[in-house]
């Protein structure tokens, strides 16, 4: 597989960003293509020339937009709700699941996986990872004890990168609900809610989906969408201008949980982002990922830098990279134009489809010259 081919410079091309820096930093914020500001750019153009004039095509674009991003993780239109962000998506879900029993999570998770559930006086155990930084099936299954009622775990870890089968998962939550936080993983990796035995799953859209800030998304299996929700708004009724401040009837899908007027910029920003990554190919998006990974981790072993991040099949798109100073190296790499995040163990490097072997090679460059302080 070549890693800079023509189709992949072009592809590179939408991003003008990537003419500027070399951006190795999805797993914080991915640049956006120019389809996703054409997008918020038409909205706020019909705006400022008609105000509200267009409300019954904003509407109907929402739904249009609704039905392609339910496609792209193999959900029904009706299962989804555009969120702003994976907290408010993770809070709808506890909303509908926290009484139903204890739950089973890891110690990887990012805290707004984990702390709605413990807000709301769910009880949260953990499972450790194996001494190579990856979450094991079998040990998950191990755990699980009648009080449990829900899984819950990262598709891939924000933390160390660790990419999970969730078939697998799904296989082995022996009938309890599965619940999935997408964030690092939608946009680089195929997703299958069906397939998968989801039972609900949340993502925000700015990292690795490159829909920007507030462009989010929320999955809810249909079957559970008969529980009453915690929250409303009147735009979570049947007929919200009806103007009834007395009477309601609830919205049958996941569309109640957006209480009330839509944000148009960021729903069309995510439509037109889905579209863009679908245009590429799911699968073809998936290989790069993975192969500009896997080029990485070789370059970072042949200078001797060491790694926290498992692999194998637990690779992702993320490398943990272990350094003293992490504060430092981000600033040695920052000084260079190469953007990658601090954390606790070192710096963490995130290889997306718009990289190229390049991006990786300059990365490797500066990290072979680093001296530290």
């Amino acid at each position: 597989m070549s890693l800079d081919d023509a189709a992949w410079r072009e592809v590179r091309g939408e991003f003008p960003a990537l003419a500027r820096h070399v951006y190795l930093n999805a797993a914080a914020a991915s640049p956006t293509p120019r389809v996703v500001r054409a997008a918020v750019d038409r909205f706020h153009a019909a705006l400022e020339a008609e105000g509200d004039g267009p409300w019954d095509a904003w509407l109907a674009e929402r739904e249009a937009t609704r039905a392609r991003v339910a496609a792209f993780v193999g959900a029904a239109p009706d299962e989804i709700a555009f969120v702003p962000n994976t907290s408010t998506g993770i809070n709808l879900i506890v909303d509908l699941l926290a009484d139903d029993g204890d739950v089973l999570s890891d110690t990887l998770e990012f805290p707004t996986v984990t702390l709605p559930w413990i807000h709301r006086g769910v009880r949260v155990d953990a499972v450790a990872p194996r001494a190579d930084g990856h979450l094991d099936v079998d040990d998950l299954r191990a755990a699980l004890e009648p009080r449990h009622a829900t899984v819950l775990v990262s598709h891939v870890q924000f933390s160390n990168g660790c990419r999970q089968d969730l078939a697998a998962l799904g296989q082995a939550r022996g009938g309890r609900h599965l619940v999935v936080c997408g964030s690092q993983s939608t946009g680089a990796f195929a997703i299958d809610v069906q397939a998968g035995q989801i039972t609900a799953f949340a993502t925000a859209g700015h990292k690795w989906l490159c829909a920007g800030f507030g462009a989010g998304f929320a999955f809810m299996r249909r079957d559970l969408l008969a529980r009453r929700p915690r929250v409303m708004g009147w735009f979570s009724t049947n007929d919200p201008f009806a103007f009834d401040n007395r009477h309601y009837s609830l919205l049958d899908s996941h569309a109640r949980s957006e209480l009330g007027c839509p944000p148009f910029g960021q729903i069309f920003a995510l439509g037109a982002a889905v579209d863009f990554l679908a245009g590429i190919g799911r699968e073809r998006i998936e290989a790069r990922v993975l192969a500009l990974n896997t080029y990485l981790t070789d370059g970072l072993d042949r200078i001797g830098v060491p790694t926290l991040s498992p692999r194998g099949a637990y690779r992702s798109a993320e490398t943990l990279c272990v350094f003293p100073d992490p504060a430092h190296v981000v600033a040695h790499l920052a000084e260079r134009g190469i953007h990658v995040s601090p954390k606790p163990q070192g710096i963490r490097v995130s290889t997306h489809f718009y990289n190229s072997a390049e991006d990786v090679d300059a990365l490797v460059s500066a990290l072979r010259d680093y001296r530290p302080a």
